[in-house]
């Protein structure tokens, strides 16, 4: 790369292709520095939120993953984590507290894991839960470019996945097809915990999102993308979660600030 090149990278402000992802730390993308845009506009029609670059998990964390946290933090094994920080069922798909089972293969994305028991995770690997912002940033990109609601394609996929039944366990993490930015299973496998879950209410300030009650049909009203139907169900879920609870459809990934 000659130092004309190099210039232009560099006040472009972040790197792109092979070398942003040669740059991320083993296991993680670069999401590069850019907008995200709220789907709910708010009162005032609200703006796109800014989001500077960050790393994240390309696939979600695993049963594997999770199982050496639990082995080098035994607070946090099934039989021993405290109520208060991770309701009855914590876990329930393992077969006990050092071993994950047929109902949970070491290669599927962990589940039924609380956000304490998330965060604790994330703490333990030197890393964070990404926010809400910097999740969908993540989110709405498709397989081909930085806007998935205007592919096509992807549409399609994400409708035909959400038309099929739930299998008994989730597949594979990973095994889903990679989006713009090289990061997998964002929106067809399970859901996943934020580090600002909880700002999802009648206010859903964590990007920007404010003055609509998303737990109402007529919030649809104030949304900018009507066909962004993963959105809708993210943003109803989110408000109806506790930082205790547990899901059988509900894991999570980290991220890592740039």
């Amino acid at each position: 790369m000659n130092r004309l090149a190099l210039i232009a990278i560099a006040i472009g402000g972040a790197w792109t292709g092979a070398d942003s992802r040669a740059a991320a730390p083993s296991g993680m993308a670069l999401i590069p520095t850019g907008s995200y845009l709220p789907l709910f506009a708010g009162e005032g029609g609200g703006k796109a939120v800014r989001v500077p670059a960050f790393y994240l998990d390309v696939s979600p964390v695993t049963n594997a993953d999770f199982l050496a946290f639990v082995r080098a933090n035994p607070d946090w094994r099934r039989s021993r984590a405290a109520e208060i920080f991770a309701e009855r069922g914590y876990l329930a798909s393992w077969a006990g507290d050092l071993e994950t089972g047929p109902g949970a293969p070491a290669d599927s994305p962990v589940i039924d894991v609380s956000w304490f028991a998330a965060r604790a995770y994330a703490r333990w690997r030197g890393r964070r839960l990404p926010s809400v912002a910097e999740w969908e940033r993540a989110a709405q990109a498709g397989f081909e470019s930085e806007k998935g609601a205007d592919e096509p394609a992807y549409r399609e996929a994400i409708l035909a996945w959400f038309s099929r039944p739930a299998p008994p366990t989730p597949a594979a993490a990973g095994s889903g097809r990679a989006n713009f930015y090289g990061v997998r299973d964002l929106v067809d496998l399970v859901s996943e915990w934020t580090e600002d879950f909880s700002g999802a209410g009648p206010a859903f300030g964590a990007g920007g999102e404010s003055g609509s009650a998303l737990s109402c049909g007529a919030a649809a009203a104030t949304a900018r993308t009507f066909n962004d139907y993963p959105a809708f169900l993210r943003a109803n879920f989110r408000s109806s979660l506790r930082a205790s609870f547990v899901m059988p459809n509900l894991g999570f990934r980290c991220a890592l600030s740039r």
